[in-house]
């Protein structure tokens, strides 16, 4: 493992423990050269996934980038980062053991969606203004008019 702080690749493991969700190991390294300490998470990768973007690219899956939309909705809102963290463990599951290695981006997007309105309705709805890409306030309220069963005019 490569030092974040001097690239060095003399480093040593200090300390292996699970995750409280027993989903990944947790590993408390220390480099050899400047003697900096950091931590590094090990979880299972069941298959490559690639997202198949709606212009047709395609792009490896990257589980920081999933962690960091759904960071940017629920930022400064009362939710457990623990959920939350269930949550992505839950939608990188799905996707994993789904059979298919090439995932649609609005497949991803549905599943954030739907676990996000079970966890907080105002990043359900901040995540949505940039999933639907919202361009009007109109939108905000045809959405929340959607979300609480009547239309909004």
């Amino acid at each position: 493992m490569r030092c974040p702080f001097c690239s060095s690749e003399e480093t040593q493991v200090k300390d292996s423990r699970p995750t409280e969700d027993n989903t990944a190991i947790r590993r408390r390294r220390a480099c050899a050269t400047c003697g900096a300490r950091f931590t590094t998470f090990e979880r299972v990768q069941l298959r490559e996934l690639s997202v198949i973007k709606k212009d047709g690219a395609r792009a490896p899956f990257q589980r920081e980038k999933l962690e960091r939309s759904i960071s940017i909705a629920t930022r400064k809102r009362p939710v457990d980062p623990d959920r939350v963290d269930r949550m992505i463990n839950g939608i990188v599951r799905q996707l994993e053991s789904s059979g298919d290695p090439d995932v649609p981006s609005d497949r991803i997007g549905e599943l954030v969606m739907e676990g996000l309105s079970a966890l907080d309705s105002v990043s359900y709805v901040r995540f949505a203004s940039v999933y639907k890409d919202f361009r009007e306030a109109k939108d905000f309220e045809e959405f929340i008019g959607e979300l609480s069963g009547t239309v909004a005019s």
